[in-house]
């Protein structure tokens, strides 16, 4: 019938999320999908589904089989190693995220931590949960020294957070294959050297993307390169953590702490069953919740059907295109 919606499958958890978003869609008939690649591959194929919004699972090929050309995956959030864009690019489907909506929520989520970890605030919460009131000094953060790891639309909004709001001084440290630029507001400089940029520093917070290069980068040379004071503070992916490297660091005392929303597998299983980051006193972790606030969520369902109802008008220059090479292929 001429006047039927475009049916948009959005994964169950994404769905919850931007429930509400979902529902008042004008133009579009969205519908809960499993997040199972293959369950959500049956039904993109049973309903002829052009269009699907998806989180951060891995889907690696039946979904790119089953939509048709000049169809879209639209992923839920900013991180997108999850979707292979060459195959998607080889089927002719469009990729796009969410770019910038969920910035204030994981600076503010990397921030907590940081201040969780100089107020010393599990052993608080563990001594308060015993019965045992047990006062364990903390530190101030005024003054002290923070690394930002990626200076792109997070790590900046962190520098703001942690120099405005807390007094902190700021070091940023962008790709090692690039010219730093000379300023970014907030930082009080901003290096390539990752081993300049840490030296000094108290706490490390990683912003970096989850590309191929960036796989494992917190290695444990650059661990070797961070003050024995400093925490680790990942809001950005774990595929960037060595966590065998890290989980050793944390256990010999080379580095003081961690704090990690995002771990190389997830849920989180440790790495090795004697490397498991719960055994130890000086992590703190948190099951990926950076991105995950009521403004975020309406935030990304906004963006990622804004991108879908592109792509229904013909209007795919103006999309958040991941794979802006499908469009010399198709």
């Amino acid at each position: 019938m001429p006047d039927m919606k475009p049916i948009v499958l959005v994964t169950e958890p994404e769905y919850r999320k931007g429930e509400d978003r979902f529902i008042a869609a004008r133009g579009l008939d969205c519908r809960r999908a499993p997040g199972a690649e293959d369950d959500l591959a049956a039904v993109v194929r049973d309903l002829n589904v052009f269009y699907v919004i998806v989180g951060g699972r891995p889907y690696t090929g039946p979904l790119y089989e089953a939509l048709p050309a000049g169809g879209v995956i639209a992923r839920f959030g900013v991180g997108h190693d999850g979707i292979d864009k060459t195959r998607a690019s080889a089927r002719g489907v469009l990729c796009t995220n969410t770019p910038g909506v969920l910035d204030q929520s994981v600076a503010e989520h990397a921030m907590l931590l940081v201040a969780a970890a100089a107020r010393k605030l599990t052993t608080a919460l563990a001594s308060m949960t015993s019965g045992t009131w047990a006062s364990t000094a903390g530190q101030d953060l005024g003054g002290k020294r923070m690394a930002v790891i990626g200076c792109g639309g997070i790590g900046r909004a962190l520098a703001r957070i942690a120099a405005l709001g807390y007094g902190m001084r700021v070091v940023g440290c962008t790709r090692p294959d690039a010219p730093a630029p000379s300023a970014i507001e907030h930082f009080e400089r901003v290096t390539n050297d990752f081993g300049e940029a840490v030296r000094d520093a108290d706490f490390v917070s990683l912003n970096m993307p989850a590309k191929p290069e960036n796989a494992g980068f917190i290695n444990r040379e650059r661990l070797a390169q961070m003050n024995p004071r400093a925490w680790l503070v990942n809001t950005a992916r774990g595929a960037v953590v060595d966590e065998r490297a890290l989980f050793d660091a944390l256990a010999a005392g080379r580095i003081a702490g961690a704090a990690l929303d995002v771990f190389a597998r997830e849920p989180y299983v440790p790495s090795e069953d004697t490397r498991d980051f719960r055994a130890l006193p000086n992590v703190i972790l948190t099951p990926h919740v950076g991105s995950n606030t009521v403004e975020a969520n309406g935030r990304m369902a906004e963006r990622a059907l804004h991108n879908v109802q592109l792509a229904v008008e013909g209007a795919v220059e103006r999309m958040d295109l991941l794979n802006s090479e499908v469009l010399r292929t198709s």
